[in-house]
């Protein structure tokens, strides 16, 4: 038992920098005794004591502001930041290392008895104001975006933003280094053209680099093409891209970035 609260402590420091000191986590973090008032709940639930269970599970709504139903299965180490508006269903299921925000439901879709909450597997992590409502899987390591509304399954490291929510596709590495490299070309930073971020802006920027890409290797191969021709055609240089005249453009982009 105080193994598992030592480790319980020791996940908040993991994952919130404004812990200080261990006193101040078991005095003053709800989300902390929202999990343990739930153990007790769940003990009491799966030996049979409902009444009791709901009892328990009722007082750690109205201490912490957080309610979890005393039927549902959470793991090690989970964490739960701010907490304030969190419900968890019956049927929930949570795994190792799982973080919550404030304002998550776990929730279900209908009335029916059995499966009706969704299974959240290891390392995954649920941004504030989140709806996953279903039974259905949230694969390990994966993430959903802050006010999100997911009813379906999401893979394992995946990425579910929006209402409804949708899978981010992400770039493979060698297209990541293909947009690299061309944005290098082209003389800016390549802020926000990472597809880890749900923004459209940065997603038309993506799109416009592969573009490009495209059409530098088409002009190169043409020119290869011309100069075993013997043109001397393609020997003339581009217009040179100067750093200063996108400079703005970048600075003007993260002011406008949010702060973490």
């Amino acid at each position: 038992m105080f193994e598992r609260v030592r480790e319980d402590i020791q996940s908040v420091f993991h994952r919130d920098p404004a812990a200080r000191n261990a006193f101040e986590v078991v005095t003053c973090y709800p989300g902390l005794h929202a999990v343990w008032l739930h153990r007790l709940a769940h003990g009491l639930w799966v030996n049979g004591w409902k009444w009791l269970a709901r009892l328990v599970s009722n007082f750690g709504r109205w201490l912490t502001g957080i309610e979890i139903h005393p039927g549902a299965k959470i793991g090690r180490r989970f964490f739960i930041d701010h907490g304030m508006g969190i419900v968890i269903g019956e049927t929930a299921e949570i795994g190792n290392d799982v973080t919550l925000y404030q304002g998550v439901t776990l929730g279900g879709t209908s009335w029916n008895k059995g499966k009706r909450h969704p299974t959240l597997e290891d390392g995954v992590v649920v941004g504030a104001g989140a709806k996953v409502l279903g039974p259905f899987t949230v694969g390990a390591g994966a993430k959903i975006g802050s006010n999100a509304v997911v009813t379906k399954a999401v893979p394992a490291g995946a990425t579910a933003v929006g209402i409804p929510g949708r899978i981010i596709a992400k770039a493979d590495d060698e297209q990541e280094a293909k947009r690299q490299a061309m944005a290098e070309k082209l003389g800016f930073d390549a802020y926000g053209v990472s597809q880890d971020m749900p923004d459209p802006v940065a997603r038309a920027i993506g799109q416009l680099l592969d573009h490009l890409q495209a059409v530098d290797s088409r002009l190169e191969g043409m020119c290869g093409a011309l100069k075993a021709l013997g043109s001397d055609y393609c020997a003339k240089e581009l217009p040179a891209l100067r750093d200063e005249d996108f400079e703005g453009v970048c600075k003007e982009q993260q002011g406008d970035k949010p702060a973490a």
